[in-house]
């Protein structure tokens, strides 16, 4: 069968867009954790900061956003005599967490401005700290709230990753038009695709599920 003869790329294709979806997600959680927590802070520098990264990076797309980092960077950089050259998987990887970053930190803050106030009425009355009063009593409270919105954030930005094909990067989707402009076998090819990205969203969904879960078990043996 014809199909078994594109399976090689393709699954190193797979491997590198698993490698994108881990890093981006991880590092767009950090993203998105710093900038949804740094909204709410009562200092102004942090949260005019934090507001600017979350608006500029959700109200940009993220194909600009890609080639900026990828292309544009590099020539700003020349401009004032620095070298801003990205790899092209550091720039997909910071492209991406930075776009799931800045909606993650609208989860984060939604969350943490969701547990009650008398949660925190009682942690005044304890004399916590602001920083103890987040980390003893918002953030285990917010934090299993937020998965399930992070989940859908995590499938989403797995679909992402088909953008940085056109920085060249060999993903998925990179080597499917790779095979597809040297066989001309567009359905069996973009059906194979099709599959293989359903497939690692399923899979996605399972793992984001048992973290789910994993961190409501936690949340019920703190209480």
């Amino acid at each position: 069968m014809e199909w078994l003869s594109y399976s090689t790329p393709l699954l190193q294709g797979a491997w590198v867009t698993i490698q994108l979806t881990v890093y981006s997600t991880i590092l767009g959680a950090i993203f998105a954790f710093a900038w949804g927590v740094g909204k709410l802070s009562h200092n102004w520098a942090v949260k005019s900061i934090s507001v600017f990264f979350i608006e500029v990076f959700r109200g940009t797309s993220l194909l600009v956003q890609l080639f900026w980092l990828y292309f544009a960077l590099p020539i700003l950089g020349q401009a004032i005599g620095i070298d801003l050259r990205l790899p092209p998987v550091v720039a997909g990887t910071l492209a991406l967490a930075l776009n799931i970053g800045a909606y993650g930190a609208e989860v984060v803050r939604g969350a943490i401005q969701a547990v009650p106030g008398s949660q925190h009425e009682a942690a005044q009355a304890l004399d916590f700290t602001p920083r103890q009063t987040l980390w003893r009593i918002s953030l285990p409270q917010a934090i299993p709230e937020m998965m399930p919105s992070f989940g859908n954030l995590a499938v989403q930005n797995l679909k992402d990753t088909a953008l940085v094909s056109l920085i060249s990067l060999g993903d998925l989707a990179f080597r499917a038009e790779q095979i597809r402009n040297f066989t001309q076998d567009s359905v069996t090819v973009y059906t194979l695709l099709l599959f293989m990205y359903f497939g690692m969203a399923l899979v996605l969904t399972a793992i984001m599920k048992l973290l789910e879960r994993s961190v409501g078990r936690w949340r019920a043996g703190r209480t």
